[in-house]
């Protein structure tokens, strides 16, 4: 909406590690290759993920190589498409925070009450609690106060916040998306910084609610269960910051029926976007920001989906010359 450019200078915004498809590793993108280079499996994936660099290569270079990968809209039409294809294992590349867990949970216990037993789950839903803790404990973290995200709010609520308050001593305001919400929430959090408070407000109360929503909460809680520690691209390893399938739907788990094994892979040396999802360098200071790495060929994936911190950069910085210059 051009925000920055309405408000101060010394008024500085930092991209956080909202965007899921930004924080995926080289080794969960090589593993969704591994699942969809089998010769039975229809592998399934919102468009965005298409087009994360693994190790060697993207979902996008193994479609353009005869894979049979398709994207989607929604985990149902993952479903639906198991269910006209009975002769091929079908796989829902699951991810997103807690926005989008309902969805994928409510596909799953589908599946199981209609019997369609060629039908995974690739699960890497990731949770936002743990993430903004780790935020907040990184060496050198020097953020004032937060907005948090209305459509993750609306699911879990505003009481979940309570400890960056509490502990932190950071003001949060859950935040609508339209430009007034953004610009109320903004003025909520200097607000309490001059009055020298933390607290967790709510500038998008008309749909969040401090308990959540229990309607989406309940399915969560039915299929998944907290992973001991998930790896984030550019963060690192976060204690209980993703899910997995549990064991009463453990049949519809392709980490269980492929076989899939937990490795580290890193980023190259050149990429930076850890410093970036931790808000330590801003897109354009990153050594390859517009010249090794472009939306066209994105080398991290900050620059692959339209969410990422460095696309958006990219592709609507005002001054072009930040790039120009690198």
């Amino acid at each position: 909406y051009g925000l920055k450019q309405l408000l101060p200078d010394n008024l500085e915004f930092v991209h956080g590690p909202g965007c899921p498809v930004c924080v995926l590793p080289r080794s969960v993108v090589d593993n969704c290759i591994r699942i969809a280079e089998h010769d039975d499996v229809i592998f399934t994936t919102f468009g965005d993920a298409m087009r994360v660099p693994g190790s060697t290569k993207s979902l996008l270079d193994v479609k353009a190589e005869g894979g049979d990968i398709r994207m989607v809209y929604s985990p149902l039409d993952a479903l639906t498409i198991a269910q006209k294809n009975p002769d091929k294992r079908v796989v829902f590349f699951g991810l997103g925070f807690e926005t989008t867990m309902p969805s994928t949970a409510l596909s799953i216990m589908q599946a199981k009450k209609q019997g369609i037993d060629n039908f995974y789950l690739f699960c890497n839903h990731i949770t936002i609690i743990p993430t903004i803790k780790a935020v907040l404990d990184s060496p050198g973290m020097r953020i004032d106060g937060f907005l948090g995200p209305g459509h993750v709010s609306l699911i879990i609520g505003t009481q979940p916040y309570r400890f960056i308050a509490d502990d932190y001593h950071k003001p949060l305001v859950a935040a609508g998306f339209e430009p007034l919400d953004i610009l109320q929430s903004v003025w909520m959090v200097l607000k309490q910084l001059k009055n020298g408070e933390a607290k967790i407000e709510n500038q998008y109360s008309r749909l969040v609610h401090e308990e959540g929503n229990a309607s989406a909460l309940s399915p969560i809680q039915e299929v998944f269960e907290l992973r001991e520690f998930f790896e984030w691209r550019g963060l690192g390893s976060i204690n209980h910051s993703g899910v997995k399938v549990n064991d009463k739907y453990r049949a519809f788990d392709a980490e269980v029926e492929f076989d899939l094994k937990e490795v580290t892979v890193t980023d190259p040396d050149v990429c930076q976007c850890g410093e970036v999802l931790k808000g330590v360098l801003k897109p354009w200071q990153c050594k390859v920001f517009g010249k090794e790495c472009t939306p066209e060929k994105p080398l991290g994936a900050l620059m692959v989906s339209t969410e990422g911190a460095c696309s958006a950069q990219y592709s609507y910085a005002q001054n072009i010359d930040l790039i120009n210059k690198k």
